[in-house]
């Protein structure tokens, strides 16, 4: 296993160039924060943006208005999923096809293939076994296991960025942090809904009507300081930034600087 957990280790910083990064593997829920995560990889490094939809075969899911959403962003779904597997279509998935599948017809993903002969059917897990440069899981607890983990790094991952909370097991969490790339934990990385949630009720309690626009610049804003906060506290010697040690103490001195404001300690 050294040859593949050597080689990310010289891009284990947020600082890797543009020309080091070439495809990202979102799982895309079409919310805000993974539509954050989509476009500031755009912006910094111009990747091809894969983007992977869950799906558990609930009934009612708009596929139109995720893919409508990813598609906007400049991202090419190429992998879904229900709880007995995943497809792989190169092409790009059919989402009509799904909807018939899931929503008219009730059935399983594995049925894609009768759609799309060329595309690939997975049974049971292994979504994480596609190559990428940046892996974004957001869809639910421990989705990524530790075998996973050491997939991604095998593969040439430089990058895992949470957007979900604790997606990662903290078996995964340790291949990531002892391999030394770059690894944003939920905490931090996941924090755009809450903080938008904030910002909603600045709003109500000001009176106050923002566009759209303004609650994304002010949401890009938030993650910004709070990637610098976890900077700060979580670089270590080596120059290597621990995300995790840095949120967990940015967090922790938040928390604790607010108590003392408020005479609590």
């Amino acid at each position: 296993m050294t040859e593949p957990f050597d080689a990310p280790k010289q891009t284990a910083s947020y600082l890797a160039e543009p020309d080091q990064v070439s495809r990202v593997l979102l799982l895309y829920s079409g919310g805000l924060d993974t539509s954050v995560m989509l476009k500031w990889i755009q912006d910094e490094y111009g990747a091809e943006v894969v983007a992977l939809t869950i799906n558990l075969g609930q009934p009612g899911e708009d596929y139109d208005v995720v893919r409508g959403k990813a598609m906007q962003l400049g991202a090419v779904v190429i992998t879904m999923s229900d709880s007995n597997g995943w497809i792989y279509d190169p092409k790009g998935v059919d989402l009509a096809a799904v909807k018939e599948i899931k929503e008219v017809r009730r059935g399983r993903i594995s049925e894609y293939l009768s759609y799309r002969p060329t595309a690939e059917y997975h049974e049971g897990r292994g979504v994480w076994s596609v190559k990428c440069d940046v892996a974004l899981p957001c869809a639910t607890q421990n989705e990524l296991h530790k075998e996973d983990a050491q997939n991604l790094i095998k593969n040439g991952c430089f990058c895992v960025c949470e957007a979900a909370n604790m997606p990662s097991t903290p078996e995964a969490m340790e291949v990531f942090l002892n391999s030394k790339i770059l690894f944003a934990p939920g905490k931090a990385a996941n924090a755009g809904g809450v903080s938008t949630s904030g910002l909603e009720m600045t709003q109500n309690s000001m009176r106050l009507n923002w566009s759209r626009e303004e609650v994304d610049a002010r949401l890009h804003d938030i993650m910004k300081n709070i990637h610098e906060a976890c900077r700060e506290h979580g670089i270590q010697p080596d120059g290597y930034i621990n995300y995790v040690k840095g949120a967990n103490i940015a967090g922790f001195l938040k928390v604790a600087n607010a108590m003392c404001d408020q005479g609590v300690i």
